[in-house]
Formats: C-alpha cells, sequence, structure tokens
C-alpha cells in the first residue's frame, strides 16, 4: 500500500468515526438531557459537543460558536458560566457509560493530574506551580483526574480541580472566581480520595488503583488500607519501609537486591512496542497475619541504564503475582495516553472561561465527548477480533 493510499484509508477511517460519533453522541445527549433545565441549554450542550468531536482547529468559544451556526460565543459561555444545568450529575452520567461499555475483569482506577498553562491571576486556581504539561513550574491550573482502564480501553470518569492554598487562604479572590466559602484546601490526595469514594460508593468494578509519586503518599495509601482495596502507588526513592526490623529507603534497598531478584517482564504495549524493563520485588511484613492480604515493594529499572529505577508500594490479595503486579503498574500509562488524546482530539485544554464552575463545566463535557471516542473505538476493535476469528475457522 503506498503513502497515498494509506493517507485516504486514514482520512475515510476518520470520517466513518466521526459519523458513528454523531450516531452515539444522539443517544447519550438523550441520557443527559435531564440534566438541562431547559431546553436551549440542552440542544447547545449537544451542539457543544458536536463540536468538540468537529475536525475543528480550535475548540475555543469562537469556532465552537460557528460550528453551532451563532454569530459569537456568548451562547456557549452561558452555556459554561450561567446556564441552569447539573455538571455534576452529568459526571455521574459519564461514570455510568464508561464503565458499562468498558468494564471487564482486568479493570483499574488510575489518578493522575496535567496541567492547564494560562495567563493572568484570575482564572480559578491558576499559580505558578510545577506543570507536568510544561515540565516545569508554570504560571498554570492543574487538575486531577480518575480514569478507568482496561482490555478494552481506558477514559475518565472523574475530575477536580486543585486549588493551592495561596486561592484558598483568599475568599475574596475565590468569590471572585465563582468558589464557594465551603470549599477549603484539599491536598491532590485528598481530591483523589473523594473520587475514589465516588467510584466505589457508585459500585465501578475494578480491583486496583494505580497513581504515581504525587498519590503514592501516607494519607491515601492508608485509606486505601482501610477501605481493603488494592493499589500500585509509586513512591520516591527516599521512601521509607521497614525491612529487616529498620526503617531504610526504597533505594538503598533495591541496590541490595542479588541479580538473581530481577526479571524481565513487559508492562504493556507502547507505541513501539512491549514496554519491557527489568523488575524486583520483595514483601514487606506490615500486613496482619491472617488477612490474606500481603503489602510489597515492587522496582522498576531501566534494560539500558539500571540506575534508572521506579519505585511503588503495593498491596493486594497475598497469591498475587509479580506479573500481575507488573501489569497494574503499567496501566499508568494509559491516563496519560488519555490526557493526550482529550487535549488534542476534543479540546480538553483549548477552554477560555476562567470561573470555577465552567472549568467543571467545560471539562465533564469535553470528556464525555473523549469517552464516545473510547468506546467507538473499542467497539470497533472488537468487531475486528470477531470478523478474525471467524475467518479462521
Amino acid at each position: 500500500m503506498t503513502t497515498e493510499e494509506r493517507d485516504d484509508e486514514q482520512q475515510e477511517n476518520e470520517e466513518e468515526l466521526l459519523q458513528q460519533a454523531t450516531e452515539e453522541l444522539a443517544r447519550l445527549h438523550a441520557r443527559i438531557g435531564p440534566r438541562f433545565r431547559r431546553a436551549e441549554a440542552r440542544q447547545r450542550a449537544r451542539g457543544f459537543l458536536q463540536g468538540l468531536l468537529a475536525p475543528v482547529e480550535r475548540k475555543n468559544g469562537w469556532q465552537l460558536a460557528e460550528e453551532l451556526g451563532e454569530r459569537g460565543p456568548r451562547g456557549v459561555q452561558r452555556l459554561l458560566g450561567e446556564a441552569d444545568w447539573d455538571e455534576e450529575a452529568v459526571r455521574d452520567d459519564l461514570r455510568a457509560y464508561v464503565t458499562e461499555h468498558l468494564s471487564k475483569e482486568d479493570g483499574v482506577l488510575v489518578v493522575d493530574e496535567t496541567g492547564f498553562v494560562k495567563k493572568g491571576k484570575k482564572s480559578a486556581g491558576v499559580a505558578r506551580q510545577y506543570s507536568g504539561t510544561a515540565g516545569r513550574r508554570e504560571n498554570s491550573q492543574v487538575g486531577v483526574f480518575l480514569a478507568y482502564a482496561s482490555g478494552k480501553g481506558a477514559a475518565f470518569i472523574d475530575r477536580a480541580l486543585y486549588l493551592p492554598e495561596e486561592w484558598t487562604s483568599d475568599r475574596v479572590r475565590c468569590r471572585e472566581a465563582g468558589i464557594d466559602d465551603k470549599v477549603q484546601f484539599a491536598t491532590k490526595g485528598d481530591l483523589a480520595r473523594q473520587m475514589l469514594e465516588r467510584a466505589f460508593a457508585a459500585g465501578v468494578s475494578a480491583d486496583w488503583v494505580v497513581g504515581d509519586t504525587v498519590y503514592g503518599y501516607d494519607e491515601l495509601r492508608l485509606w486505601l488500607d482501610e477501605q481493603r482495596k488494592n493499589y500500585v502507588l509509586a513512591v520516591p526513592e527516599t521512601h521509607a519501609v521497614w525491612i529487616a526490623g529498620r526503617q531504610q529507603p526504597v533505594g538503598l534497598v533495591a541496590a541490595l537486591l542479588p541479580e538473581s531478584a530481577w526479571v524481565v517482564l513487559s508492562a504493556g504495549e507502547g507505541s513501539k512496542g512491549p514496554r519491557l524493563y527489568e523488575w524486583a520485588w520483595l514483601q514487606v511484613p506490615e500486613q496482619s497475619e491472617g488477612s490474606g492480604r500481603a503489602r510489597w515493594i515492587l522496582i522498576r529499572r531501566s534494560l539500558a541504564d539500571a540506575s534508572k529505577r521506579a519505585y511503588y508500594r503495593a498491596a493486594g490479595p497475598a497469591q498475587t503475582t509479580l506479573v500481575e503486579l507488573v501489569r497494574v503498574a503499567g496501566s499508568r500509562w494509559k491516563i496519560e495516553e488519555g490526557f493526550e488524546e482529550a487535549k488534542g482530539e476534543v479540546g480538553l485544554d483549548q477552554y477560555e472561561v476562567r470561573g470555577f464552575r465552567a472549568w467543571y463545566r467545560h471539562v465533564t463535557l469535553a470528556l464525555l465527548a473523549h469517552a464516545i471516542l473510547v468506546v467507538l473505538r473499542a467497539e470497533a476493535q472488537e468487531k475486528k477480533v470477531a470478523a478474525s476469528r471467524g475467518a479462521s475457522d
């Protein structure tokens, strides 16, 4: 197949996906419709979602207004800032939609954050803070997100805007950004716990919780232990654990392991094939006897440079294998891929709102649009696999 033929095939696939997305949107809009009190807002929300799914260069107010056939962005701004609808109930619909279509025995919940670089000081939560998106400290907003990931695909089910203490200690500034006085400072771990509580209460079927070092500190990990939830959470090399009767940093523990402790395993498929690393683990004596559960230190090191390591605290059923822990740890990359897709395909980061509630509304609708694409791709993959099996029979 020539390059031109591949380009033509890709364009045809994209056009087909867009048509399918329009049909799927109609079904999903019927589901979320009751969350909007007025017909005008209900229809504008559908047009907004259609615009997010469309091949529009920028998903900002002006271009989405053009997609809606409106002369200016005022209607879009009103939908996000002033219209009477329940974005928390739509969030619940999003979670139900994702789990209904992607739920599988290997499902995990993945928590992570992403930055939204911004100018000025008016946008809710904006501050000079570390942004993974920029790779440095930058004037930005930071959102904490929860995704559901399985062998079928990965999509987001919850979101929270992080408010630095410089915001929550200034109630005048908060009121100007539409932040209620009841909203107090919460760490990123607190926000993750709140989202996980909602997921567990809603009966989301996921055996494991996964997160990076921001979420590996005691506050979230100990809460998950109390809930008897399984987890694989990254920790820094200075994180101390009890080994041989004394506390030692995990970095030192890893350095003392014999070469026989390491085994090469794949942490999942990447863009260039399997993500191969060397892995080692050891059990830590912190779980009560007879509980049927165990805790481990899991260590990953680069095949090319053994000094490059990552460390995890893990807890789960005592019969859990190293292969299973590695699979779970590797699932965290799925949320990073999700951020890239949501920003590149449905304009997750292309909003022009400043208000607290408007941020939640834009992000919720963008995550809905992204979920539609994930579900359609999962269904297409299932059909492809079924057709392949049929051809071989």
